[in-house]
């Protein structure tokens, strides 16, 4: 017969490990400032709210014009990968993103995804698969351009990555969101994986 030994830890051990009441709080804040930058970008490209989506400057004058709701907006059947994808795409990896710029599988995999990731970081749901889904994201905009511009290897987006991994880790949703009661319906329960 084998005997599985599993350790014993202190409770001092144990507490090292707990997040304290202040970093539960300070995680939430950030977890919820995520959110809502996904899902601001989400609304910018739905409608271009005119902040990213919907701004265009007059090369030859400089002037700036903003389209709110105009013809860049998804709901208008503009694109939200097109231009980043198209013309901001430099290294390696430009030739597949030039390919795939515009299409209607990019558009709607990245609007689904920001939208997803926004509601599931803001609301604290979902957590497991919304850090996931959204670090993944990051990653993939860091592979648009290679090597970035500041420092040969980092940039926000992998900071980005790294924060979304820890928020998810520390089960960010339960403070100031309804990771508790989400975790809690028996749909979440019987698939961990949704937590």
């Amino acid at each position: 017969m084998t005997t599985i030994h599993t350790p014993h830890f202190s409770q001092a051990a144990v507490e090292d490990q707990v997040v304290t009441p202040f970093a539960a709080r300070a995680l939430a804040a950030v977890r919820i400032a995520f959110g809502l930058t996904f899902l601001w970008a989400f609304f910018d490209k739905l409608l271009a709210l005119g902040f990213s989506t919907g701004r265009t400057v007059d090369p030859a004058t400089g002037a700036e014009t903003v389209d709110r709701f105009g013809d860049a907006a998804w709901i208008n059947d503009g694109s939200p990968t097109l231009g980043f994808l198209k013309f901001g795409a430099d290294g390696p990896f430009k030739g597949f993103y030039n390919d795939i710029a515009g299409t209607h599988v990019a558009n709607w995999l990245f609007m689904l995804g920001l939208l997803g990731i926004g509601v599931a970081l803001t609301l604290g749901i979902g957590m497991r698969i919304g850090t996931a889904a959204g670090a993944l994201m990051y990653v993939l905009m860091w592979t648009v351009v290679l090597p970035p511009e500041n420092n040969p290897v980092l940039d926000d987006h992998i900071l980005g990555a790294l924060t979304l991994i820890a928020l998810g880790a520390l089960h960010a949703g339960n403070t100031w969101g309804l990771g508790r009661v989400w975790a809690a319906t028996d749909l979440v329960k019987s698939n961990p994986i949704l937590r």
